[in-house]
């Protein structure tokens, strides 16, 4: 892609690598750029270093706040939301419940995405590590001895749940995915990470005395999860391009200075013993220590997110043999290059689709084979399956039943394409009265049947697709998530699927003229069969269809 004219976001701009990516970004004279993290500091300390290499015609601008809550609290602390009940609990409801377009626009990073509405984003939060180091695990104990102690709280139970990883990772993605669709982002580009820095599990850098500590574990964890994640992204009709760049390395460094140390942007504060404790009191006594009102100061390396580390811990960390370390530029560049679309080899998506595999030449060949045994089977036995629900959705089950009461009453597509909907809703009901086993097999399932009049239903022992108490009885998502749905104007539907589908069988390339055409298994025979009907409705009508092989 061409950057002259358009339009990036960098998220975690202002941190090690983004400030990195921005500066090659501005390079390529984009009409804007914005620049977006955490702090307001950072982002006009960022700014200020960006500045010079703008070209006139590139408007530079920041925001900050955090990422991961609603909007409405995305400058507040993370640790003030969660004990403000109000905000604690939206910050729950959105990450449990549906994503609606209400959650995704009070989202802070659904909203930053639709109101910058950028050509390209490039991501480089490390994801995995901001949410892996909220320790879930420490939550958890806590909230175990707090049942046990007849303390438990709401709070207790919804800082847990607001601190459970996956939860947020799907979420986070979700929205990213969803808001990007809508403001017709082109690429995106993540800067992941390994979670080790490369190392194995005997990596020697870690947060406790466990090697690996949970934590880490989990960071790792979360990063190979979402990789996977933006792997999948990458095959969804209407995404925009997706790619990652995963370094394996410590990444360093932003400056070298001499000062006060800061860690989470708070000096480090100098404390001194105030004499020897006995080791029985040592952790309970109340005046082991003192402070002294001073920063620890000295030299240090900043590494971005890292932390600032002294000459003795740089040495260290990068030594041969052990994490050593890569610059933020080159992962910068890397990153101008696959926007730029020049393939660098380091995008862990492509080598994921390279190293996957996908449908093969003999499963094709072998699937006639298996649908023409299993027809067979059926005719045999006098017996039609029609859908077990294992697979899910209970829509596909819907579908497949509502399209075998079509090739039951009719003899083939072109009949079903002329078919008058309120005589075919008689004729529907009147067999799923009198065909027991038809009727009894949705039922079973969890496939309720809802009748032509509209006011009446049969159900079985359960439903799978149950109504939403916020919803009126009968609402069309529901019914259309998996109802067996009887009247005349879901009839009127399938004729006008069938005739679609006639017209693109019609109009297709044919087989003489080359493989330009799809052909599916059975379209040459006219008759109706539900398989072919309900995949093309998943495949076409609902958008799921496949990008990628």
């Amino acid at each position: 892609m061409e950057l002259r004219d358009r339009s990036v976001l960098v998220l975690g701009g202002a941190g090690l690598v983004g400030l990195a990516v921005a500066r090659r970004v501005l390079e390529a004279e984009p009409s804007r750029v914005v620049v977006a993290s955490l702090r307001a500091s950072e982002v006009e300390e960022a700014l200020d270093r960006l500045r010079p290499a703008a070209a006139p015609g590139t408007h530079l601008e920041g925001t900050w706040g955090d990422l991961f809550v609603p909007d409405a609290y995305r400058e507040r602390g993370r640790a003030e939301v969660l004990a403000d009940a109000d905000a604690r609990a939206q910050l729950v409801d959105d990450l449990y419940g549906q994503l609606t377009p209400e959650v995704l626009e009070r989202s802070a990073l659904g909203r930053l995405i639709l109101d910058v509405a950028p050509d390209v984003v490039v991501d480089c939060i490390n994801t995995a590590g901001a949410l892996a180091y909220r320790n879930a695990f420490e939550q958890a104990a806590s909230l175990r001895d707090a049942v046990r102690g007849g303390r438990a709280r709401i709070e207790d139970v919804e800082g847990l749940l607001a601190t459970l990883y996956l939860p947020q990772l799907i979420r986070h993605a979700q929205i990213g995915l969803d808001a990007m669709k809508r403001a017709g982002t082109s690429i995106y580009v993540k800067i992941g990470t390994a979670g080790t820095g490369g190392m194995g599990l005997n990596i020697p850098f870690t947060h406790s005395e466990e090697r690996p500590s949970r934590v880490l574990m989990a960071k790792a964890s979360l990063a190979g999860a979402h990789t996977l994640m933006l792997f999948l992204m990458a095959r969804t009709p209407g995404a925009p391009a997706v790619k990652e760049i995963k370094p394996t390395a410590a990444i360093s460094w932003k400056s070298i200075g001499v000062g006060p140390v800061h860690r989470g942007g708070r000096p480090l504060e100098r404390c001194d013993a105030t004499g020897p404790v006995p080791l029985a009191d040592v952790f309970r006594a109340g005046d082991a220590w003192k402070g002294l009102d001073a920063p620890i100061d000295g030299v240090y390396l900043d590494a971005g997110e890292n932390g600032l580390f002294s000459l003795g811990e740089f040495e260290t960390l990068t030594a041969l043999g052990l994490m050593e370390f890569v610059t933020p530029e080159e992962i910068a560049d890397n990153v101008l290059r696959e926007i730029l679309a020049h393939p660098t080899g380091k995008d862990v998506v492509a080598a994921l689709d390279a190293a996957t595999m996908g449908p093969t030449y003999r499963a094709g060949v072998l699937r006639a084979q298996v649908l023409d045994r299993m027809e067979a089977l059926e005719r045999e036995h006098g017996t039609r399956a029609v859908a077990y629900e294992m697979l899910g959705p209970p829509r596909l089950a819907k579908l497949l039943f509502e399209a075998t009461l079509l090739a039951t009453l009719y003899a083939d597509i072109d009949a079903v394409a002329a078919l008058d909907p309120d005589a075919t809703a008689e004729r529907a009901v009147a067999l799923v009265r009198e065909d027991d086993d038809l009727r009894q097999r949705a039922l079973s399932i969890g496939l309720p049947i809802f009748l032509p009049d509209g006011e009446h239903v049969l159900r079985g022992r359960r439903v799978i697709a149950p109504p939403d108490p916020s919803l009126a009885p009968g609402d069309p998502s529901v019914v259309d998530a998996g109802w067996v749905d009887l009247r005349a104007a879901n009839w009127a539907r399938w004729r006008d699927r069938v005739v679609d589908l006639q017209a693109e069988i019609a109009t297709r390339a044919p087989l003489d003229e080359g493989s330009d055409g799809d052909h599916e298994y059975g379209d040459a025979s006219g008759r109706l069969r539900p398989g072919r009907l309900a995949a093309r409705v998943l495949r076409v009508e609902d958008a799921g269809e496949r990008v990628k092989r």
